[in-house]
């Protein structure tokens, strides 16, 4: 699985919430003002990389993703912590608390999660 493009993930994002569809249903969920030209190229190259499928209806391609959302998630986070923090959820928390992004109560609720999770 390649890793897209700000551009293409801002694609996916639209295309996960909108299911199947054509450009213009896509760009109707995109909060960007990019012509019509540069959203097909970017679905033409999303579907080039495997990310969606396609078929046509009488003479409009409509795309769906291949690939979740939860799949995405799971592939590039996980690359997120191996190259920036060591391979350390750990240290992935510590920066976040660090940057003043996390606070204590949110830690708490964090460790909550895991405990039910671990029952």
């Amino acid at each position: 699985m390649e890793k897209l493009t700000y551009q293409e993930e801002e694609a996916m994002l639209a295309i996960w919430k909108a299911g199947e569809g054509n450009i213009k249903s896509f760009m109707e969920q995109m909060d960007t003002s990019l012509p019509y030209t540069t959203v097909a190229s970017t679905i033409k190259n999303l579907e080039k990389k495997g990310y969606l499928g396609s078929r046509l209806l009488g003479n409009t391609y409509l795309y769906k993703a291949i690939i979740s959302e939860e799949e995405y998630k799971k592939k590039f986070m996980g690359n997120v912590v191996k190259e920036y923090f060591d391979n350390s959820y750990k240290e992935l928390v510590n920066f976040f608390v660090e940057q003043k992004k996390l606070s204590a109560r949110e830690l708490k609720e964090i460790i909550e999660m895991i405990e039910k999770g671990n029952k």
